[in-house]
């Protein structure tokens, strides 16, 4: 299982939220190349960055952090939050994205993401899957659709998506575990590369998330808050 710690972005600083509420903002560094190459330092291979900013404005804003993180680590950086737009995306991948995640544009824009998985394939796109009470959230977790989750990977599973990363907001950033029956449907029901993320509180979360199978898991608020250390995280990488 790949162990990939997320960097989330606001006015180009390191930040968390609870639940994805913007009100609960808390600033850990403002310097996010600091804290990506204390990764990389580490043994650590991948980044999920995403930008807060561009999830609220609907267009990509924090690209030059993605652009110094990638120029200043050998990290392989997943980029979301914002992404609506052909020139979006082009700005992405030049900053030098690895991957990016596309989550509102897949239920609000269905065709442009499906133009993107053709031109770019599913090596590159990523499906972002995050989920209020098993419904489709979008717009920086602002808005919640009538989509359940599972029906929605399963949706573009045929589209020919095979990675999801799939966020319970009732776990991102409370510490408290996480959504694994969920996590063990979505594996049962369908074949994609599952990146568990929101809830990872503890080293054990990683093991059970592994031993089920998930493809990944995303570490967040666990690391900055010193309930999972950078020593553990190279032991079980």
């Amino acid at each position: 299982m790949r162990i990939i710690p997320a960097i989330d972005i606001i006015d180009g600083k390191c930040v968390r939220l609870s639940k994805g509420d913007y009100n609960t903002k808390k600033v850990y560094n403002k310097n996010p190349l600091e804290v990506a190459k204390t990764f990389e330092d580490h043994g650590i291979t991948y980044l999920h960055l995403v930008d807060l900013d561009g999830a609220k404005s609907q267009h990509i804003v924090n690209h030059h952090v993605l652009e110094s993180i990638c120029n200043g680590t050998n990290l392989k950086v997943d980029f979301g939050g914002g992404l609506k737009s052909d020139e979006d995306l082009r700005i992405a991948f030049e900053s030098g994205a690895n991957q990016i995640t596309g989550g509102s544009i897949a239920v609000k824009k269905s065709a442009t993401f499906k133009e993107w998985l053709s031109k770019y394939g599913c090596e590159k796109i990523i499906l972002g899957a995050d989920c209020n009470n098993r419904k489709i959230a979008t717009s920086g977790w602002l808005e919640t659709s009538e989509l359940d989750v599972v029906d929605f990977i399963k949706q573009y599973e045929q589209e020919g998506v095979s990675y999801v990363i799939c966020t319970d907001i009732t776990k991102d950033g409370m510490l408290q575990g996480t959504s694994n029956e969920l996590y063990k449907e979505i594996m049962t029901e369908t074949k994609v590369k599952l990146i568990a993320s929101g809830g990872v509180s503890t080293i054990d979360d990683l093991i059970q998330l592994k031993e089920m199978g998930c493809e990944g898991a995303i570490i967040g608020k666990a690391f900055y808050e010193g309930r999972i250390t950078l020593a553990q995280l190279r032991e079980l990488c």
